[in-house]
């Protein structure tokens, strides 16, 4: 197979992700669906291994973050890619459109209850980030409950700041953020749309709200190539994902994902000489129960 050197879609600096430099149909020379499907089911066997110490170690924290158009796969990205780890040790939040109480507090409140905390994986299904992408291509901040001081004319980049600072507070305190953008064309989002309207078990993830947001296409692909460029850094970096194949988009999640983690190195937690002898001793206890 075909060698896959994830830095060809890492961003880690301002003004490095452009739109339409990025093509959503890329698989990176893969022409074999079933042989990236094997990789996977590989890579996800090699991530249980990893989050058996990671949850062990209970030191670090990993958060996941998925932020896409409507139908780019960020659900089957969870499903397929996150399915061999230990449910004890993941939390998976979805964030969709805030709540009455939400609204009475700040963008960042909801989600920061969300955290994962030691030894877990938390996966964000969209995120903090809808402040700024959703929120700016609608403007809502203009129309919600904040005093007049809040919203000028640099209230866009004063989120942007309070992303980054958010971002490093959270890795200074153990916690590595992991950002993924899953990029998906137009086109393929209208098949998509078009198949979930065809198949009847599918038709419960359908809304005529995405389909009103196409109209806004533009708009969003400049809000998410801003928001990546503002907020990309070596510590908190954006994965672009060429999503126009699902195959594809999982094998490159996965491994990322591999890659963090070995980053991180977790280990099981040493037991002590004293702990070993106490181990043998009930061991001799429980042989000799007969």
């Amino acid at each position: 197979m075909p060698s896959l050197d994830i830095r060809d879609y890492r961003f880690t600096k301002k003004g490095s992700f452009h739109v339409r430099d990025f093509d959503p149909a890329d698989t990176n020379g893969f022409g074999d669906k079933q042989q990236a499907k094997a990789r996977l089911a590989e890579n996800v066997r090699k991530m249980a291994e990893w989050q058996d110490r990671f949850y062990a170690q209970d030191k670090e924290a990993l958060l996941i973050i998925f932020q896409a158009m409507d139908s780019a796969g960020k659900d089957g990205a969870v499903k397929h890619v996150m399915s061999g780890l230990n449910p004890q040790g993941v939390r998976v939040a979805s964030f969709k459109q805030p709540s009455a109480e939400e609204l009475d507090h700040d963008y960042l409140w909801r989600v920061h209850k969300a955290l994962p905390g030691r030894g877990e994986i938390g996966i964000f299904n969209r995120s903090y980030y809808e402040e700024v992408l959703v929120g700016k291509v609608h403007n809502l901040p203009f129309s919600q409950k904040l005093p007049a001081r809040c919203l000028d004319g640099k209230l866009w980049e004063r989120r942007y700041r309070q992303i980054r600072n958010y971002e490093e507070y959270l890795t200074e305190n153990g916690i590595t953020v992991l950002k993924f953008f899953l990029h998906i064309s137009k086109e393929e989002q209208k098949d998509r749309f078009l198949e979930r309207i065809d198949d009847e078990t599918k038709n419960w993830k359908f809304s005529a709200a995405d389909v009103a947001e196409r109209a806004h296409w533009d708009e969003y692909m400049d809000a998410y190539e801003q928001a990546i460029n503002a907020t990309a850094s070596p510590n908190t970096p954006w994965y672009v994902i060429p999503s126009d194949k699902k195959w594809f988009a999982r094998l490159l999640i996965s491994e990322i994902l591999i890659h963090h983690l070995k980053k991180l190195n977790p280990q099981y937690p040493e037991v002590s000489q004293e702990q070993k002898r106490s181990l043998q001793e009930i061991r001799r206890q429980l042989a000799e129960e007969g």
